[in-house]
């Protein structure tokens, strides 16, 4: 039986988040509403990466660009299928009487709507990431989804806590505690398939061990307690993120968490103790305007704009400066690395054509990303640099992303396995049994 084919409607905002989008839909045919050229033309100005996925798309489309656009379509190569362009089409009675205005939004609606009833031997879907436009779409019987390529399927892996494993005799414990070169897997004869980098809990009768799997070596090595930069860990989940931000073997590192469980103080303790390691430190967020207003509304200059947004960050700062004397050599240091732009606090656009050679680079709020600009970061680490995403998956403030279309949920999904990453995800809140009742019951 052959199946039939689709027409997939696509928003402006699946070419935001990925400009290769085109070429995800198979061998179904894909219609452009000229709206949303119009408002392509509204973000190709800026430093944004969503500037650049406008300016990306609107050059592929130049490549493609012919007037056959417009009447029977253009391949999109071999084994998918024809794309096109519908210019403004009017309301149809039902479209007038539900909606009113004559927002972008709507006039997307209705070419879809036209497609639907150009086309009735064939199924048309319009794709989007905004939520509302679904649902006005279904309500006018069109068939919507949202942006499904890219999209993490199995979610458990992110929130895995640390694994307990019991019944260890205390002799392989005391003998992993003694042996520098770790335990060699052979040793251990539990039937448990470890992951790359794996941290877990050995228990025996009577000892305790946190204990990582080495893939490289393929042993279980013991996880010692350190403190890093005067922030000591308060459980064993602290204890082993800090073991993972100091593996110089360990070059990518997802950690995730809810508010409070030390993601961020974490890995800028481990960054400023092994900063003779790395030219620079690098610690950036994405710039997220609450209530999605654009930036310009704020007063001042470009910095004093961005200066609330990277508040947070200068407060994780600023705890671990409170651990020494101010007449420190340890307090004067940060100033100093501030000072020498050796430690940069920055929005994540700024950073954007650097070089990440020899870089310790931390990139917070990392859920706010798309898989897009992830990949963009990971791809400009040279010879020397770490990376570590922090972010909570519950906690996302970009109307087009949730759980599942997350840069930090399809890094920590795609990666898994590999030799230079692993992921940790932290449970136990520290920051104040306060933050904490409010984090688990609010």
């Amino acid at each position: 039986m052959v199946a039939i084919k689709k027409i997939f409607v696509l928003d402006t905002n699946v070419l935001l988040h990925d400009y290769k989008c085109i070429y995800q839909f198979e061998e179904n045919d894909i219609i452009l509403p000229i709206t949303v050229l119009e408002e392509l033309d509204k973000f190709k100005k800026g430093n944004d990466l969503i500037n650049f996925q406008a300016r990306e798309f609107v050059r592929e489309l130049d490549r493609l660009a012919g007037e056959a656009l417009f009447t029977e379509g253009i391949s999109l190569g071999k084994g998918l299928g024809r794309l096109y362009i519908e210019t403004g089409k009017p309301f149809s009675r039902e479209m007038e009487e539900s909606f009113q205005e004559r927002i972008p939004d709507h006039r997307i609606l209705a070419i879809a709507d036209y497609a639907r009833h150009k086309n009735p031997d064939k199924q048309v879907i319009l794709v989007t990431k905004d939520i509302n436009l679904r649902i006005k779409a279904k309500a006018l019987g069109l068939t919507a989804q949202d942006y499904l390529a890219g999209q993490v399927n199995n979610l458990e892996y992110l929130y895995e806590g640390l694994p307990v494993i019991d019944q260890i005799s205390d002799d392989l414990i005391n003998k992993l505690y003694q042996s520098t070169d770790g335990i060699a897997l052979e040793e251990f004869s539990h039937p448990v398939e470890f992951k790359a980098n794996q941290y877990m809990i050995l228990k025996g009768n009577h000892s305790t061990a946190l204990a990582m799997y080495d893939i490289r070596t393929n042993a279980l090595h013991v996880v010692q307690k350190q403190k890093c930069y005067g922030i000591e860990p308060r459980n064993a989940e602290q204890t082993i993120t800090l073991d993972a931000l100091t593996q110089p073997d360990i070059q990518l590192v997802s950690i995730t968490g809810k508010a409070g469980t030390g993601k961020t103080l974490l890995a800028l303790a481990a960054a400023l103790q092994q900063r003779r390691n790395y030219h620079q430190i690098y610690l950036a967020r994405p710039v997220i305007p609450l209530g999605n207003r654009d930036m310009g509304f704020l007063p001042g200059d470009a910095h004093e704009k961005i200066e609330p947004y990277m508040q947070p960050l200068f407060d994780n700062l600023s705890v671990i400066r409170h651990q020494f004397d101010p007449r420190s050599k340890e307090f004067l240091k940060i100033d100093q690395l501030l000072q020498d732009e050796k430690l940069v606090i920055t929005p994540l656009a700024y950073i954007r054509g650097r070089s990440l050679s020899k870089v310790f680079f931390i990139v917070d709020e990392a859920q706010n990303l798309t898989p897009h600009e992830v990949k963009t970061i990971i791809t400009r680490a040279g010879e020397g640099t770490k990376i570590v995403f922090t972010g909570d998956v519950q906690q996302i403030d970009s109307p087009y992303l949730d759980t599942k279309s997350n840069g930090l949920s399809y890094l920590t999904e795609k990666l898994k396995g590999q030799d230079v990453f692993t992921h940790i995800n932290l449970i136990h809140g520290e920051r104040s049994h306060l933050a904490e009742l409010a984090s688990n019951l609010l």
